[in-house]
């Protein structure tokens, strides 16, 4: 089990390594005063299949850490680090949809701190209930939630830059913004990944309700999870009531982003940080 253990830490550094790589080269390719604004089809079918080749090794990785060992184990850092994965997988897969180099850098980089937090924070603690198949559901489902409201989260606060950025072009190289989609591509992408990822936390919270008692052996109780999981269900049914009814967008969409991605960390991994980080805890 050892074995597995080290060999899966070894490919999550050598995923967290290439995705720095990644993210290095679509700096220099895309952001800096050099970058050119055309690429050959070749070279972006090579950046794909390389972002592909990382990923698989993050998901082998990851698979080894959660389950190599006999039985599930988890932790605020594997939440993160599989946060982080599909996350970049998401916005792989829309990259074959939607022209979104410009955002790279930063997907490939944030993708690569989640894969070194592990390395850093090995501790985990093994997870009961595996065996059911509603447990299995929650979990997924939650996860896909999490993943799916942080490339939100991250979309929006790129947008946010990019905005200002348009507003002082001197403070950054013309190159990068001619990479960029325009404004209201990001927005509608913004929303429509918010509208799945609002539809992913509604089916986490309900088997959260319904089947507390067979997830949890408890009746529902109003914990820090539930607490947590209703604001940030709420602030995101306020922000999509907003968009629909009012035209929300802009610096209130972002605002609104982070303050319902924020509760939802504090739901599925404040606890498991404040244990394992702050207070020691396994």
């Amino acid at each position: 089990m050892l074995i597995v253990n080290q060999l899966s830490l070894f490919f999550l550094a050598f995923a967290g390594a290439l995705y720095c790589a990644l993210g290095a080269h679509f700096w220099k390719s895309r952001w800096s005063k050099s970058a050119s604004l055309s690429l050959s089809v070749r070279a972006v079918r090579v950046e794909k299949f390389l972002i592909g080749v990382a990923l698989i090794v993050h998901a082998t990785a990851l698979q080894g850490l959660l389950f190599g060992q006999g039985e599930m184990r988890f932790s605020f850092a594997l939440a993160f680090c599989l946060m982080g994965w599909l996350a970049a997988l998401i916005y792989w897969l829309e990259s074959f949809q939607v022209r979104l180099d410009g955002i790279q850098p930063i997907v490939l980089l944030s993708a690569a701190l989640s894969a070194f937090v592990p390395l850093i924070f090995p501790s985990t603690s093994a997870v009961v209930h595996v065996g059911s198949a509603i447990f299995r559901f929650h979990f997924l489902v939650v996860m896909l939630a999490c993943g799916f409201f942080a490339l939100a989260t991250a979309h929006a606060i790129f947008m946010g830059v990019l905005e200002r950025v348009l507003h002082s072009p001197s403070r950054i190289s013309s190159r990068m913004i001619g990479n960029m989609p325009p404004l209201l591509a990001l927005e509608a992408l913004l929303f429509r990944i918010l509208n799945i990822s609002f539809v992913i936390l509604t089916l986490a919270l309900g088997s959260g309700f319904v089947y507390s008692d067979e997830l949890f052996g408890r009746a529902l109780t109003f914990d820090h999870r539930t607490v947590f999981g209703i604001l940030s269900w709420l602030i995101f049914a306020i922000l999509l009531a907003g968009r629909r009814i009012y035209g929300w967008r802009g610096r209130r969409a972002l605002n609104w982003t982070l303050a319902g991605f924020s509760a939802l960390l504090l739901a599925y991994m404040g606890k498991q940080f404040v244990l394992e980080v702050i207070l020691g805890r396994v």
